[in-house]
């Protein structure tokens, strides 16, 4: 059961590993997007379905089957570059997860927090997740993805989740890069694992990263691990100068460079904002990342299907499929099916 399932980042990777998976999702350019996913699988492939619509108009009684509960809300009022009301709100996000340990609905509420109504989205993935313990029927596995400043809520609820029941990993942030994704970013996560009375105790685990830790204008160290997946290597490219959109009060001399050597700055929903600069024979190139292009630094297929008006955004909001597979594969003690970033069996990962 997916929560805020996006354009199909979780899905990608579940669909790998052989895991059916239901998405909610409010965005009609990310269900359309995930529908053409859908029309793309195979009879053979897991089952995939989407329901369009509110997670605070759902619960888990109306899906029966599911037994993994994943979810990443919106970030925008977290993010550094969104509202900041999350952020100014913290405290009393907080205190809602009390709130609803003592069993109180806390929605109506939450939609009040300083004046952002996507902060209390937070909330949801603990409302379903307590929910389904009262039914006597508690998802076997909980995940969760936000950026780093949620990493205080994943605190409080791992708090209140381990006083019922569940063996929860503590929280923390992970750096995608680690993980094979060919970008800098890092993401706040939760991994818990319900304890079943009686059976043996599966301890709730993060995974272990695979690839170096990027560091700018560092070069790979001898290590056991690989080094990280560059930009040129995701998109089959070279001699290329990437510039950010983002700048330093407003100076365009002081915005990011990265060449095609390192891994992408953060995925956003402005990424083609960004100036992608070459020189062939003396002469000076400048464009811009195709979709297709900012969708495989996000680890989806190479021809992944999007569809909308709002690409940008769907491919910047989506968790990276091979970051999710990772999580999935440790939260669920399966192996990843093999190593590097044509692991999932994608052309283009």
């Amino acid at each position: 059961m997916d929560l805020f399932a996006g354009p199909g980042g979780l899905d990608v990777a579940a669909q790998c590993l052989g895991i059916p998976v239901t998405g909610i999702e409010w965005d009609t350019d990310a269900c359309a997007t995930r529908r053409a996913f859908e029309g793309d699988l195979k009879p053979e492939d897991p089952h995939l379905r989407t329901v369009q619509g509110d997670v605070r108009d759902f619960g888990p009684e109306a899906f029966p089957e599911a037994n993994i509960l994943t979810g990443g809300p919106p970030c925008q009022s977290f993010t550094v570059a969104g509202t900041g009301a999350g952020r100014r709100a913290l405290d009393e996000v907080l205190g809602f997860i009390d709130a609803m340990a003592q069993g109180k609905d806390v929605r109506s509420d939450a939609a009040l927090i300083d004046g952002d109504k996507r902060t209390g989205l937070v909330l949801e993935p603990l409302r379903w997740a307590l929910t389904a313990l009262d039914q006597g029927r508690p998802y076997e596995a909980i995940v969760l993805e936000q950026v780093p400043a949620v990493l205080p809520v994943w605190k409080r609820m791992a708090e209140i989740l381990r006083t019922r029941g569940y063996s929860v990993a503590e929280p923390r942030v992970l750096h995608t890069e680690e993980y094979g994704v060919p970008q800098t970013r890092r993401r706040a996560i939760l991994v818990a694992r319900y304890r079943v009375p009686g059976d043996p105790i599966v301890a709730a685990r993060l995974p272990e990263p695979t690839h170096q830790r990027y560091r700018k204008g560092g070069a790979a160290t001898q290590t056991s691990l690989a080094t990280w997946v560059s930009m040129g290597q995701a998109l089959d490219r070279s001699n290329f100068t990437v510039i950010s959109n983002y700048g330093t009060g407003g100076d365009p001399k002081a915005r990011g460079r990265r060449t095609d050597k390192d891994p992408a700055f953060t995925v956003t929903g402005k990424i083609f904002r960004n100036r992608v600069v070459s020189v062939t024979n003396g002469v000076v190139h400048e464009g811009r990342f195709t979709s297709e292009e900012a969708g495989l630094l996000q680890t989806f297929p190479r021809f992944y299907p999007w569809k909308g008006n709002a690409i940008a955004q769907q491919i910047g909001n989506a968790i990276p499929p091979l970051l999710a597979a990772h999580i999935l594969t440790a939260a669920l003690d399966l192996p990843l099916p093999a190593q590097g970033r044509v692991a999932l069996g994608y052309d283009g990962f």
